[in-house]
């Protein structure tokens, strides 16, 4: 079984096990701060990864970090996943626990990636175009700088992409008139 599908299932046992106990906007919250922790540490990465690193060690470490601070269902899960062997699969999981939750409360990322920083009212339109077609009920925007672009915008929600930047028409253009179509 593959990392990622692995990480899906035990997103998915987790979110199913937090739901039942009406605790599944702490567990959202713990896992962001789980994956802020890892990504933030490589080193901390490197050990959960380290199959010599004792599992005692491992529990010893993620209680010392996050103990007081995530639900008791969280560090209890993160004991299990240590414990099976699977510890390697945490960073994986956060993720995946974040995604399943935007997914059942169908909230999207939206990436953005524009010449200048967008404005209010740009950011809105954004967010209301986005919702509208996508039938999302939250939209997060990840704004990202690219001054390659000269002008205008990339939207990028999940696996749909609309390129409105002004390197981009001045590409197609360059090549219709390659083409000798203009």
């Amino acid at each position: 079984m593959s990392e990622n599908k692995a990480a899906s299932r035990y997103a998915k046992s987790i979110i199913d096990l937090s739901i039942e106990n009406n605790a599944l906007e702490s567990l959202k919250n713990d896992m962001v701060l789980v994956e802020q922790v890892i990504d933030q540490n490589p080193e901390l990465e490197a050990i959960l990864k380290n199959p010599i690193v004792p599992q005692d060690k491992k529990i010893g470490i993620l209680e010392g970090l996050f103990a007081g601070k995530v639900d008791k269902i969280t560090i209890s899960f993160m004991k299990l996943m240590v414990n099976k062997g699977r510890s390697a699969l945490l960073f994986g999981t956060s993720k995946e626990v974040i995604a399943q939750y935007n997914s059942i409360k169908g909230i999207v990322t939206a990436d953005v990636t524009s010449a200048i920083p967008l404005t209010e009212s740009s950011r809105a339109e954004i967010i209301a175009i986005v919702k509208k077609e996508i039938g999302a009920n939250e939209v997060l925007i990840k704004e990202k700088i690219n001054a390659n672009l000269i002008g205008g915008f990339v939207l990028k929600v999940g696996d749909k992409q609309f390129d409105a930047s002004i390197s981009n028409g001045l590409n197609k253009l360059k090549k219709e008139f390659a083409q000798g179509v203009v």
